[in-house]
Order: C-alpha cells, then structure tokens, then sequence
C-alpha cells in the first residue's frame, strides 16, 4: 500500500484496455517481451498503490478476424481465431507480471482449462478485492463483438469506476495527428460527441454501453512511463470521456 503521506488514487479499481499491437514494440508482428516488461512495471506501479487493475487486451499483433473476414474468411471463424489471440497475449502479459512480483490471474470466455481459469463474474471480483491483476482474454467469447465492447462489458461486470485505454498518442484529436499535424487535441469530450464525429475511441458499441452505464473513458499515451499511474493519481493526462 502507498505510504500515509502520499496522496490517495482517485480510482479504486480501474479496467485497463490494450491494443495488441502494444506489445509490438517496433516489430511487425507478435510479442517483444521488453515492451510487455514495461507495461508490466507500469501495472505493478499503481498495484502497489493499492489500485485494483483488471485488464482487457487486444490479439491485433497476431490475428485480426475483421481483417480476415474482409479477404473472404466465414466472420464467425475469424472472430474465433482473433479470441484465440488474445489468449496468447494474455499469458504473455501474466507471465510479464508475475515476473514482476505481481500476482494475476487469466480468465478466458473460452473455455480451456489448461491454460486459464473459465471468466465467472464473482471470482474475478474476489481476485481484485484480494489485490490480484486480472486479466480477461477471448474478448466477450462471441464473434462480432470486438475487444473494446469486451473492455465495456467486464468494466461494468466487475463494477471498475473507469476505463484507461492507452494508445500511441496522449489522447483524443480532431483527426489522427500523425497524418494531420493541425489537429487539435480534446481535453474533455462527451460520449456522444465521439459517435457523432466518429472519432476512433473505441467502437460505437462500446462507446454506447459506456455512456448508457455512465463509464467514464480515459485515453493516455501507453508509451510514455508512468502515465498509468500519473492517470489514477488523478494528473490531467490524455482526454476524458465523460457523459
């Protein structure tokens, strides 16, 4: 726990959404344990804050059913294989934290045993109250629902008071700022703003489910060490989506 003099996490318990390229790092493909090492730091960071951290991650590094599906693959096949995916980044994430000294837990929406414990509601929530990092693969376990209505859907399930989802840029913009250096960036915005303008936050469903459930979102640069924690301290990082 966080020293008396320190001041408190403005969350108690946050659900935190990666990509799956985020454990890229400058590969093309798959995972570079130096980059999911950092992430882990970050994590075991605010978990000693005493911050309860369940994650969803992406399977984009590896397989991307929607992409599959547009050159000719049945959806519901690459939905499955795209779930499989971010299986493999799951372990690879628990095994990066572990490595770190922190205690976590896989669930999977897919059942398979071997490899991780089946997603039932109640035991994640006892693993966070018990200060384990949880985190859920195989996406919600149906085809077309992407990883970020997964985010939505467990952040609601296990009651965390925000999503943190992290990006290669420090929040939302007008346009995407590599590719338009103009734009400017949003400090603050509303749910329906985002689906009105169609800004790339997460996908329309999961904006939806958020804001008819009043999750706030906030959107922070991944890569810069330490803006976990900078966020759940409550610091004016990225852009908050509120209702």
């Amino acid at each position: 726990m966080a020293p008396s003099d320190s001041p408190d996490p403005s969350y108690r318990r946050i659900l935190l959404k990666l990509s799956g390229e985020a454990l890229m790092g400058e590969q093309t493909y798959g995972v570079d344990p130096i980059v999911a090492s950092r992430i882990a730091q970050d994590v075991a960071e605010i978990q000693g804050l005493g911050v309860q951290t369940a994650i969803v991650i992406g399977g984009g590094n590896i397989f991307r059913g929607l992409a599959a599906s547009a050159r000719g693959m049945d959806r519901s096949t690459a939905d499955y294989m795209g779930m499989l995916a971010t299986v493999i980044n799951a372990l690879a994430l628990q095994d990066a934290l572990e490595k770190n000294g922190v205690a976590t837990r896989v669930l999977t929406a897919i059942e398979m045993r071997s490899v991780a414990e089946p997603f039932i509601r109640r035991r994640a929530i006892r693993h966070l109250e018990k200060g384990r990092v949880v985190v859920f693969a195989a996406g919600t376990g149906n085809p077309y629902f992407t990883t970020d209505t997964a985010a939505a859907l467990r952040a609601m399930e296990v009651k965390a008071e925000v999503i943190l989802k992290g990006t290669k840029v420090d929040g939302i913009y007008t346009a995407d700022p590599v590719k338009h250096p103009e734009a400017t960036k949003f400090d603050r915005i509303s749910f329906m703003q985002v689906l009105q303008e169609r800004l790339q936050v997460m996908d329309a469903t999961a904006i939806s489910l958020c804001m008819d459930n009043k999750l706030p979102i906030i959107v922070f640069n991944l890569k810069t060490p330490g803006n976990i924690r900078r966020v759940v301290m409550g610091e004016p990082i990225g852009t908050r989506v509120t209702a």
